[in-house]
This record gives structure tokens, C-alpha cells and sequence, in this order.
């Protein structure tokens, strides 16, 4: 079976430097690239299945954005927001002296990609936003503020995997091995148990946002998304709490005029394991 190579980008930060982790598939020096960029407490493995479905055409690259993973953490986590990952990612992209960047991201990874494809020269051609847009229901983000930083252990993998899939059921239906294979990523031994691999600190300007802040971010993101003109694929989970149908339509109206796919019996967000989820992700990025 295929696997990634580890790699390390240093990057700029109001303290001073940090590292970047990524995960790199297929072809070192293939010019066409696919980032796939991953969810708030998620990390760069998560895109296993879809990397190994596309590493033949492109050379994917799946980042552990700073503070998860392999990640360096942050000394001041208010740098834990989206502007600081948008400039990480310009540095990447400087490090892969990409021709040809396409994009997928879910939820926060999605977040980071409409930012840099909204910006004057972007490297970005084909952009994949999965189950996020400009207006994010405050709900969702309440749930998820529920759980995020939670100083947890746990004996086993198996264990945590259970804890996992009890906050994840809206990422659908998955086997056990599935399950297994996108929980084992998330954890880092820790003396005798396991820990998640990403630093809790994550959580503190997340729990910050209050519903004028998330409005006044809305309206910003609205404009970024609005200046994007390349093709965009918006993904939806059918049942998510976090991109609603009225938004997920203006998105088709507005902006790029993304093309629209919901998955039926998934929530926010769909993990892009599933072979139908894949297939559709791959037609887009590879249509003429």
C-alpha cells in the first residue's frame, strides 16, 4: 500500500518561527499539485484515501496545520486563526513551487483554501470546499466548542476510537477498519495511554467567538468568497449542522458559482472515504 512522505516547512509567526508538517504522495516532481487541507482538530492524514486515489496524477500534499499532528504548536494561541494558516500555506506553496495548485479542504481546511483563492495572483485553479462556506451556523460551533480542547486519555486505541466516533457521528457511516484508520492519526502515546495529537490551545480563540464576531467574519469571508473565480466544487453533507441549504445555494448564485453535491446520510462533514465521495471529487478535478 502506498504511503506519504513526511516533510517539514519553516514558517513565520508573531513569536517567531515555526514548522509545518506535510504529508507528500506520488511524484516529487510532478508540477501539478493537490492540497488537501483538513478540519479544526483534525490533521493531514485524514485524506489517506483520497491521496492514494489521486497520487497518480498529482503530487497530493496534506499539511498538518500548525498545532496539530506533527505540527509545532504555537507559544501565543491567539495565532490559532485563519489569516496566520492562509500565510502558512502561501509559504508552502512557495516550498512546492507549485504550477498547477488545486485545492481541497473541509470545514477549517475549505476556511484557509477560499482564502487564498480570493487573494489577486492566486496559485489556486480548481477549488474543492467541503461542507463550509461564509456563514457557519453559530450552533454547529457551539457543539464543537463542547469538545475541543479536552484534556482526555484513554488505555487504547480502541478506546479512543469509541470516544472519536461518539463526536464524529455526522461524518456518516464508516466500517471499523475505516474508523480505525482515521482514528489512529489523531492520537500520540502518551506514557502508558494515548492523547490527541493536537495542541489544546487550539481551543482559545475558538471559544472566543461570540455571534458578533462570527457575524462580522461572515460578512469578510462573503467578500473573499465573492472575488474567487476559479472553478469550485462545494460538497455538502445532507444532514449538516454547520453548512445549511440556504447558504450552500447563495453559493451557487454568488461568487464562483460553485457546482453543488450533497451526500445523503452524512453530517458535517463527509470524510471523503466513501467511494462515492471520492469518485465525485476526482471527476471534478480531472474534467477538462
Amino acid at each position: 500500500m502506498t504511503e506519504p512522505r513526511l516533510n517539514h516547512v519553516q514558517c513565520l509567526d508573531a513569536r517567531g518561527l515555526h514548522r509545518m508538517a506535510y504529508w507528500e504522495w506520488g511524484d516529487g516532481a510532478n508540477p501539478r499539485v493537490l492540497v488537501c487541507a483538513h478540519g479544526l482538530a483534525r490533521q493531514g492524514r485524514d485524506f489517506d484515501v483520497l491521496a492514494r486515489a489521486m497520487c497518480a496524477e498529482y503530487r497530493v500534499v496534506c499539511p498538518d496545520v500548525v498545532g496539530r499532528g506533527r505540527s509545532d504548536a504555537l507559544a501565543d494561541p491567539q495565532g490559532y486563526q485563519i489569516p496566520a494558516y492562509v500565510a502558512d500555506m502561501v509559504t508552502l506553496l512557495a516550498r512546492l513551487d507549485a504550477q498547477t495548485v488545486h485545492w481541497v479542504g473541509t470545514s477549517m481546511g475549505g476556511l484557509i483554501g477560499l482564502g487564498l483563492a480570493s487573494l489577486a495572483q492566486t496559485p489556486i485553479e480548481r477549488l474543492v470546499l467541503n461542507d463550509v462556506g461564509p456563514t457557519i451556523q453559530y450552533e454547529a460551533l457551539v457543539r464543537i466548542g463542547a469538545y475541543l480542547g479536552k484534556p482526555l486519555r484513554w488505555a487504547t486505541v480502541d478506546e479512543a476510537a469509541d470516544y472519536l466516533l461518539g463526536i464524529s457521528a455526522s461524518f456518516g457511516p464508516h466500517t471499523r477498519e475505516q474508523w480505525l484508520a482515521l482514528s489512529r492519526p489523531m492520537l500520540k502515546a502518551d506514557g502508558d495511554g494515548f492523547v490527541l495529537h493536537y495542541d489544546p490551545n487550539i481551543a482559545v480563540p475558538f471559544r472566543s467567538v461570540t455571534p458578533e464576531i462570527a457575524a462580522a467574519g461572515e460578512a469578510l469571508t462573503w467578500r473573499a468568497y465573492d472575488a474567487i473565480t476559479c472553478p469550485t466544487l462545494l460538497l455538502r453533507g445532507a444532514q449538516s449542522d454547520l453548512l445549511s441549504r440556504e447558504t450552500a445555494q447563495a453559493m451557487t448564485q454568488r461568487g464562483p458559482k460553485a457546482r453543488l453535491r450533497e451526500f445523503a446520510g452524512v453530517g458535517h462533514a463527509p470524510t471523503l472515504v466513501a467511494d462515492e465521495q471520492v469518485a465525485v471529487v476526482r471527476e471534478f478535478l480531472l474534467s477538462p
